[in-house]
């Protein structure tokens, strides 16, 4: 039984991102994906330039001259959302946690799914698949992923994508557009990345924290690794701690940013503290990323 605090909290993410997705979204994702197939529409005359391989010549010969087949391109798609719920993903430093943010990006996604008549799904996973959303329409549907991703209690808290990339392939053989929202601190999933992605159109999601890249200047902290328990103490006085901590933190999100570009795989990056003073970033984040592969598609 969910607590009336999270209800609100699911709520407001819910209301938030419907009206961000009219006011600074509107119009985007329709103009980046596009259908996965083609239907037949008509036959009509041969012109100029018209492709030989479209010749319909069974009605070409009834006719005594050239005739094509026209298709229009299938809309509808399926977006799934592949949603890292591991244990690193419930650590926040401002009053929103990293799963949250992904819970945030996640809804306006799928509101833009929704709007244009696609179909949503969801893969919740940590070093395991821990459940299964299948793609459905509507706005009610929409609530329940909602809830999932930002209320779901996994079973683990280890963290394995290659898994479900490996579920996605396996639930889902016809191409969808899957967005895998992590923080990415598991180990490297280049070949998995690689292989979906020939199949899928996938797009990394990279949420982060504050949190992640530095140390509060100061004390004896207890810091606890948390998917695995363990807990190593750092004295955050000294400078060349914090500074070793920072490193490391680059480190980790060069190594990420370099795996999902050699498997070439877009990455949009989002931090849960910005979401949490920041009405618009998530949404900002998204369109920004929209616009540039509209660009890149010109």
């Amino acid at each position: 039984m969910l607590s009336s605090e999270i209800i609100k909290k699911i709520k407001r993410i819910h209301i938030k991102s419907g009206r961000l997705v009219d006011a600074v979204m509107a119009g985007n994702y329709r103009s980046v994906f596009r259908g996965t197939g083609i239907e037949f529409e008509e036959v009509r005359e041969y012109i100029i330039g018209d492709d030989v391989k479209n010749i319909d010549w069974n009605v070409s010969a009834r006719m005594g001259r050239p005739f094509v087949k026209r298709y229009r391109e299938e809309r509808e798609l399926v977006l799934m959302l592949l949603v890292d719920l591991s244990g690193s993903m419930s650590f926040g430093t401002a009053s929103a946690r990293k799963r949250d943010a992904a819970a945030e990006a996640g809804a306006m996604l799928a509101f833009n799914a929704i709007r244009n008549n696609d179909r949503v799904g969801a893969i919740l996973f940590t070093d395991r698949v821990e459940k299964y959303i299948p793609p459905k329409k509507g706005s009610g549907h929409i609530w329940r992923v909602i809830k999932e991703i930002f209320s779901f209690e996994p079973d683990h808290r280890g963290t394995d994508i290659q898994a479900a990339l490996r579920y996605l392939g396996s639930v889902y053989p016809k191409r969808t557009i899957a967005f895998l929202l992590s923080d990415f601190m598991a180990s490297d999933s280049s070949r998995a990345l690689r292989t979906i992605s020939k199949k899928h159109e996938l797009v990394g999601v990279r949420v982060a924290d504050r949190g992640d890249y530095a140390l509060p200047p100061g004390g004896i902290l207890a810091l606890e690794d948390m998917e695995t328990g363990r807990v190593c103490h750092v004295d955050a006085f000294s400078a060349a701690a914090r500074r070793s901590y920072a490193r490391r933190a680059k480190e980790n999100r060069s190594r990420a940013l370099n795996m999902l570009r050699q498997s070439d795989i877009d990455c949009i990056e989002v931090r849960a503290d910005a979401a949490a003073v920041d009405e618009t970033h998530v949404a900002d984040a998204l369109a920004a990323y929209f616009r540039y592969r509209e660009k890149r598609l010109r």
